[in-house]
């Protein structure tokens, strides 16, 4: 007799989704670890910590992860980990108050890496992020680049003496470093300006007409051929991993409830407030005489907060709250202006995303794409109206800079100079 087959709800088969499940996203992701790691991360195995800390480094770095830069230290990568994670709304205390040596909390970064693929499509990001580019692509829109997480600004105390020197020296080394970024586009422009007519015709896709730098580097350097095989096999392999994964994305969840429900709950009762030391009714009346006086010096001190705060800005607390509603529907106003205005250019139908750079020439039908004089035209048309916007936006600053200066008989305010 044949053996019997296997129903399709049999506890083996179960067994083996979950650890395929985990292997596939650990290929979508750099560094990724394998099934035992996990397993060990959700009984909090310390041997577990220490590839979880650098896989969530490597997933909240913005670097690439074929980045030739160095590491940095175990302790430095915990550090950078919180700070990223505190800095995108990550609800679990108990992560920010693990060691920094990175040799604890398995369990917790587990938690947090599911946290971050609950959010978003993250293999899919890390895809787009890590690809292989074969030509030069320019971004025709910065929306994607301002909207990314970057590293958390540091903090400055409102009390705190800033010294104006320091402030222009700030101010000129940002100057500085923008002119020095500008000349290296510029001459980027110009070198790939160069290999696109130097290799006119030598592209098999007549679409295209030239090579890109790194097509072009195949050529001078054979051996970099294979390493780019290599590249693009390893980039389909993760693209299979990231298909597998989605396919097997819900055994993952199940098994997440389970080391979401071996977590110790965390406490909902606030650090700053006492501990009561005994069961008697009698030592309760003294705390809470205190805890009522600490309540009514909270609110004298914040009341008198808000009292100077609204003399700082003209002592007119129900004016200042219209004018920043109307100010809000304005910036609404603006915004909505200028979607339409984009909408409504013509040839833009997709602004987002990296393109091609392609040398046509003038009067030749081009392929597929956006053409310069129409981005250019229409970056022209946004650059006058934000121009108009910010002389705008000036006046008005000026005007409450002007009435704050009034407010006060004994400064002696100097505007600064017009456009």
């Amino acid at each position: 007799m044949g053996r019997r087959r296997r129903r399709r709800g049999d506890p083996a088969d179960a067994a083996r989704a979950l650890p395929e499940a985990i292997a596939a996203l650990s290929q979508t992701l750099p560094a990724g670890p394998g099934p035992e790691t996990f397993r060990r991360a959700k009984f909090d195995r310390p041997e577990a910590a220490p590839a979880l800390w650098r896989l969530l480094f490597r997933v909240l770095s913005p670097q690439p992860a074929d980045s030739a830069s160095a590491a940095p230290a175990p302790e430095a990568q915990a550090r950078w980990v919180k700070s990223a994670l505190r800095s995108q709304g990550y609800p679990r205390r108990a992560l920010a108050q693990l060691p920094d040596d990175g040799s604890q909390g398995a369990r917790e970064l587990l938690l947090a890496l599911a946290w971050l693929l609950a959010r978003g499509p993250l293999p899919e990001r890390l895809l787009a992020q890590n690809r292989v580019r074969l030509g030069d692509e320019m971004p025709v829109c910065q929306c994607e680049a301002l909207a990314s997480p970057g590293p958390p600004a540091a903090r400055v105390e409102a009390d705190s003496c800033v010294d104006i020197r320091h402030l222009q020296w700030l101010m000129g080394k940002l100057r500085f470093r923008w002119r020095n970024l500008m000349a290296s586009q510029q001459e980027q422009c110009v070198l790939l300006s160069k290999i696109h007519s130097y290799t006119r015709g030598c592209h098999s896709d007549r679409s295209l007409g030239h090579l890109s730098v790194t097509e072009t580097e195949l050529l001078r350097d054979p051996e970099g051929g294979r390493q780019l095989l290599q590249r693009l096999q390893r980039e389909n392999a993760r693209l299979e991993a990231a298909l597998e994964w989605r396919r097997r994305e819900l055994v993952f969840w199940q098994w997440m409830d389970t080391v979401l429900g071996a977590c110790p709950p965390e406490a909902s009762q606030p650090t700053f407030l006492p501990k009561i030391p005994g069961p008697g009714a009698g030592d309760l009346e003294p705390l809470a005489r205190e805890l009522l006086a600490l309540q009514e010096e909270l609110r004298e001190a914040t009341e008198a907060r808000r009292a100077a705060w609204e003399a700082g800005v003209g002592g007119r607390g129900p004016e200042w709250s219209a004018s920043r509603r109307a100010l809000q529907e304005a910036v609404g106003q603006e915004l909505a202006a200028l979607q339409r205005a984009w909408e409504q250019g013509g040839g833009l139908g997709q602004p987002h995303g990296p393109g091609r750079l392609v040398r046509t020439e003038p009067g030749v039908p081009g392929g597929l794409g956006l053409r310069a004089t129409e981005v250019i035209g229409a970056l022209r048309s946004q650059e006058a109206h934000l121009e108009v916007v910010l002389r705008r936006l000036q006046g008005r600053c000026r005007q409450e800079l002007a009435k704050l200066a009034g407010a006060l008989p004994g400064l002696i305010w100097v505007p600064p100079p017009g456009p």
